[in-house]
């Protein structure tokens, strides 16, 4: 009799913790992971965070050592595309021909960056970054002298922003809102961002808009919708991205800003299950369906999904986590505060030295907070954000009371 079988489709975090998982758990039969890539499985955050700058090692962003996958008995399929899922027969293809068998199937297909609307982006020297050879091309072009234009002032935009200007580059941000991430912070705490890239020398471009990137071959300039005319001998563009979908919907699974699952990462096909960017989850203790494009989430996604792959109880209800580094700032983040659903930023400490804790509230709840400089306050933030149940603004602004003492 064959053992069972668990494909994965995606070679990224998610997949990669996933199939460790499976074996931590004993499941002794074949786990077959399928990536597009070249490489074996990597983080993701060094690609715009210390792999830019050179601080990180380039072997410190893969998940495993390259031994790990043949010693633990999984098959890591690089460079293998699935092209399509049989869930009668229960089966993956690949673009190559072949068919693997399988009896739980995790789908952890990411994200892809959006393209930018306009004449001239698909000229040489136009960077988008998601994978790690997207990483290596525009730490290249992050050089002294360099001119660089970021297209997109939201998270990694400004930590590209970040690493050119600490390799010596004159970096131009072009962004359609009045403040970079305005939408998500509000506008004292995306002030907070502003003017940290400004005191380091960007320059932004706010309420504007890309009319035309020019160049022959490769792009030399960005035209904005105004009249400004930016030199350019990079073009990054960070608009974005949507989640790989194509794969699930043509195998007739629930797709909505993503792939639709329940608590347990589960889809209405109780063999299939997905994960990481790509899925669109009920959240417990948030109670509503969220997608979380971050590392935290693809980190403890991808566990989670196998565990409940093996059929134990699982119920998903991390807390949305993420974090960035820019220039002398260290920030995290724990919650969930979307655009307008938010009335009121609490702001304990010092926004002006840039050490502070930030609380987005909505009838007197913590709907979400972010640290900056101020560390060991996450568990307490996310408490609050957990309770969910008004708590005493007024003390919850005070720095003089203990985070453990709001209530």
């Amino acid at each position: 009799m064959s053992k069972t079988s668990f494909v994965i489709v995606g070679a990224g975090l998610a997949g990669a913790r996933a199939a460790q998982t499976l074996r931590e758990e004993g499941f002794d039969g074949g786990i077959v992971v399928v990536g597009d890539e070249p490489d074996r499985p990597y983080e993701r955050p060094p690609l715009s965070k210390g792999l830019l700058t050179g601080s990180a090692e380039p072997d410190s962003v893969f998940v495993h050592d390259a031994g790990w996958y043949a010693e633990h008995d999984v098959d890591l399929r690089t460079d293998a595309r699935a092209v399509a899922v049989d869930r009668s027969a229960k089966v993956v293809r690949l673009a190559d021909g072949e068919h693997i068998a399988y009896d739980r199937l995790l789908l952890a297909t990411g994200a892809t960056p959006r393209d930018l609307a306009a004449p001239g982006a698909d000229l040489d020297g136009v960077l988008r970054l998601r994978t790690l050879a997207d990483s290596r091309r525009i730490a290249a072009a992050l050089v002294d002298g360099a001119h660089v234009v970021i297209v997109g002032a939201g998270w990694i935009g400004l930590e590209v922003a970040a690493a050119a200007r600490q390799r010596g580059a004159t970096v131009d941000v072009v962004e359609t809102a009045a403040l970079p991430l305005r939408r998500v912070l509000g506008d004292e705490i995306a002030r907070v961002f502003a003017n940290l890239h400004r005191d380091h020398g960007v320059t932004f471009h706010f309420d504007a808009e890309v009319r035309e990137i020019r160049g022959d071959v490769r792009a030399s300039s960005v035209l904005l919708a105004d009249g400004t005319e930016l030199p350019a001998d990079a073009v990054v563009v960070a608009v974005g991205v949507r989640p790989n979908t194509d794969l699930a919907a043509a195998a007739g699974l629930a797709v909505e800003n993503g792939i639709l699952v329940d608590a347990s990462l589960r889809t209405a096909d109780p063999d299939v299950h997905a994960a990481g960017d790509v899925a669109n989850a009920y959240h417990p203790v948030l109670r509503r369906r969220l997608r979380v494009e971050h590392w935290a989430n693809a980190l403890h996604s991808g566990a989670a999904a196998a565990r409940a792959m093996l059929g134990q109880p699982v119920s998903y209800d991390d807390l949305p986590y993420f974090y960035t580094d820019q220039y002398d700032l260290g920030m995290e983040y724990v919650g969930h505060a979307p655009p307008g659903e938010f009335d009121r930023v609490v702001v304990r400490g010092d926004v002006a030295k840039r050490e502070f804790i930030a609380f987005w509230t909505a009838g007197g709840r913590v709907l979400a907070g972010m640290n900056v400089n101020v560390w060991d306050v996450v568990p307490q933030i996310r408490r609050l954000v957990a309770a969910a149940r008004p708590v005493d603004l007024d003390r919850l602004a005070d720095p003089d009371v203990p985070l453990d003492e709001v209530r």
